[in-house]
């Protein structure tokens, strides 16, 4: 008989289905649930369902009377702290008492000032003992965009972009398909599937009418849309607003009354948003996304608006896919991406900690993340 499964152990298969949970739980966090008895067999498990349905914990202790098991004095291992509100559902941590749960063993409390300890305290009350710390990096990077909501009021933002691997993400024209392979690309659009939404600007729009929705993967979901156009330029018949079941989100520095109600006849909303140099106001742009409960904001634009998120210190992380190929003369990556302009030293350079290399088909895939920028 194969010894009894430690407590991290458990806490790892309920993180294996809070992974599933990866593309269908936005704006919620990803959670994953599994309740045994005293003698470590699983009674139940579960994970979060789509915004509106059952937490995980409800998920496992309905699996668990399906199955015909009773979980009085068991034990629930889960990714997150059990919410103690009522929001689209009711608090999990009342569920878990009410059921008989003698003891609760949760990776990391839940950031939402909603519930931030209050779960814990309430289950305590209760009489049930409660754990808490294994599996918290886990479980936090796997819900990095919905701490940052929680905690610094704006989403993750993570910017991809493709380039050759002397950093050209297009020839001087402008060309740019395909720099990488279809591997590449296909993983692309698993990165944009997690998103709670995808940005743009509105130039990205004009040169190549992209849908910029996801295709080659299977998603239950479409990430909203995001466009940085400061002029309301956006043409009203764009490939972006043929794709049902989005949001599609214009963010303008000044109001032309007609363009704006066409483009609203589309199905878009239009908020204006200017800085002092007539542009649109970045940073009060990823606060009002927060707002809009954009956990992970996916950016897929071209090297300007590349050079002013990075130039303003928006960007998180960068997700580059390189070809193994030497291009010469085209585009960079971001344009002027520094604030101040040109470096004089290489002590002014932005500091980047590599995450993962991985290699799809012929291209490299890196991702990277500012020093320090997950330190909240």
């Amino acid at each position: 008989m194969a010894p009894p499964l430690s407590d991290l152990q458990h806490v790892d298969c309920a993180r294996r289905l809070s992974t599933s949970a990866l593309l269908s739980t936005d704006p919620n966090p990803r959670v994953g649930c599994v309740i045994v008895d005293a003698l470590g067999r699983r009674l139940g498990s579960g994970c979060t369902q789509p915004v509106g349905g059952p937490h995980a914990e409800v998920m496992a202790l309905r699996d668990a009377a399906a199955e015909g098991h009773s979980v009085v004095g068991a034990t629930a291992y889960v990714t997150l702290e059990p919410c103690a509100h009522h929001g689209r559902t009711g608090p999990c941590c009342d569920a878990l008492i009410a059921a008989g749960i003698r003891r609760v063993v949760a990776s990391i409390a839940d950031p939402n000032p909603l519930v931030s300890g209050q779960g814990f305290d309430r289950l305590r009350a209760a009489g049930v003992d409660v754990e808490v710390g294994p599996g918290a990096v886990e479980s936090r990077e796997l819900n990095i965009g919905f701490f940052s909501r929680m905690v610094r009021k704006t989403p993750w933002v993570r910017l991809k972009t493709a380039a050759s691997l002397d950093g050209k993400t297009a020839l001087s024209n402008g060309v740019s398909q395909w720099i990488t392979g279809e591997p590449a690309r296909t993983d692309g659009h698993a990165w944009r599937a997690r998103a709670s939404a995808v940005l743009t600007g509105v130039g990205t729009l004009m040169e190549d009418d992209p849908r910029l929705d996801v295709r080659r993967v299977e998603t239950p979901r479409q990430p909203h849309l995001v466009v940085v156009d400061s002029r309301l330029q956006t043409p009203p018949d764009a490939k972006i607003f043929d794709v049902p079941h989005r949001q599609v989100w214009l963010y303008a520095a000044t109001r032309d009354e007609p363009r704006a109600r066409a483009l609203e006849a589309r199905g878009a909303t239009v908020t204006v948003l200017a800085n002092a140099d007539g542009k649109v106001d970045l940073a009060a742009m990823l606060q009002d996304l927060a707002a809009r409960e954009v956990n992970e904001l996916h950016v897929e634009a071209g090297h300007k608006l590349n050079g002013s998120l990075m130039r303003e210190g928006l960007v998180d992380e960068l997700l580059v896919y390189l070809a193994p190929k030497f291009i010469g003369s085209g585009l960079e990556m971001a344009s002027q991406p520094n604030a101040g302009g040109a470096l004089t030293t290489l002590a002014g350079a932005l500091p980047l900690e590599f995450r993962s290399v991985d290699r799809f088909g012929p291209d490299l895939r890196i991702v990277a993340r500012v020093a320090g920028r997950d330190r909240f």
